[in-house]
């Protein structure tokens, strides 16, 4: 088959595939004694990449296989075509994220000795349901804790080919300057600060301005909501070990209860055996 009618068809199938599709699977869609093979598919691919030079629409190869996406410059005014804006993760979450991509395949207990802090079951549970990461074994120590490592689903997200492709550890010198926008707590103003603000402080904000802030008080209710469950799961393992202390203590309570109570008869029956000190008067 001619490169430039196999550059068609791959062309049509990466267009109506609803994910990346690998060689493996662009071959298996051929006749049996017409299947072009692997090399004539990448050639066909690179021809159509550069087709696809200075359009609106790119070819890129991610973990899954490859596809064709609209350019990162284009999403700002094309995302304005759906309603539903894209979800926006806690702080915690993303340096959960970043700690299994870099040190996997890790444990819950490694990640919380890094961190310095517990591991909320909501914040694995939710990369979990994002197919981002998946339990990839066991550790061979006592309790068998579960190995976490990143999944094809976190690459093709991400725009990867492979973990190398990850920034080195020495690139990244701050995660605000990855999320900028997590940082959304801004102090209130003082009393001196609105009393020395002139009129043009007390303008009333403009549509895109009330929107901005609208947006930032929605993220610091979510931000808020999942360090509130943070707390509730520490809180939780603290009242877990309350109880189990209390029981134990209650146990040794009624232990030594339960002695006093076989000890004290016997006392009183020696007090009582005794002769009277005196003669009763007549």
């Amino acid at each position: 088959m001619e490169i430039e009618s196999l550059k068609q068809i791959v062309e049509g199938v990466l267009l109506a595939a609803g994910g990346p599709m690998s060689l493996n699977q662009i071959n298996a869609l051929f006749p049996d004694d017409e299947k072009p093979g692997h090399g004539a598919i990448r050639e066909a691919l690179a021809a159509l990449d550069a087709d696809l030079e200075g359009r609106a629409v790119e070819l890129v190869e991610v973990g899954s296989g490859f596809r064709i996406q609209i350019r990162s410059p284009l999403m700002p005014v094309v995302s304005q075509l759906w309603s539903e804006k894209p979800p926006r993760y806690s702080r915690a979450l993303l340096e959960t994220l970043a700690i299994i991509a870099y040190r996997q395949p890790i444990t819950r207990s490694d990640i919380e000795q890094i961190r310095g802090v517990a591991v909320s079951s909501t914040i694995l549970r939710t990369l979990q349901e994002r197919e981002w990461i998946k339990v990839v074994g066991h550790r061979d120590v006592p309790g068998r804790p579960e190995l976490l490592g990143t999944t094809k689903a976190f690459l093709d997200y991400f725009n990867l080919r492979s973990l190398d492709q990850l920034p080195t550890l020495a690139e990244i010198k701050d995660i605000d300057n990855l999320e900028p926008e997590l940082e959304l707590t801004h102090p209130a103003p003082s009393d001196s600060d609105e009393s020395a603000s002139g009129p043009e402080d007390s303008q009333p904000a403009t549509g895109a301005e009330a929107g901005a802030e609208a947006d930032a008080n929605r993220n610091d209710r979510e931000d808020t909501r999942n360090e509130a469950e943070e707390q509730a799961d520490e809180q939780e393992n603290a009242d877990e070990e309350g109880r189990s202390r209390q029981s134990a203590d209650s146990t040794d309570h009624d232990s030594d209860i339960g002695r006093r109570s076989t000890e004290e008869p016997e006392e009183s029956v020696q007090h009582d055996s005794g002769p009277p000190d005196r003669e009763p008067h007549g």
